[in-house]
């Protein structure tokens, strides 16, 4: 799914996004989204959220659910 469009993106949902400490590189960080910081319906480089363990990024993929 695309992590440009707000509603793909939910609470509990596992992603991979980009701080902001890491943009020139391209790293991801992996986690699992607690808050949606964007408010606008998408955004170009990537929804802005909030990690469960506190970190925050833009959102560049969103990773298939896992099997209970």
């Amino acid at each position: 799914m695309n992590g440009t469009i707000r509603k793909n993106i939910t609470p509990g949902l596992a992603v991979d996004i980009v701080l902001k400490k890491d943009q020139p590189t391209g790293r991801l960080t992996r986690g699992i989204v607690k808050d949606i910081l964007t408010h606008s319906p998408s955004h170009p480089h990537g929804i802005k959220v909030r990690l469960q363990d506190g970190q925050v990024g833009r959102v560049k993929a969103i990773l298939p659910a896992q099997a209970e």
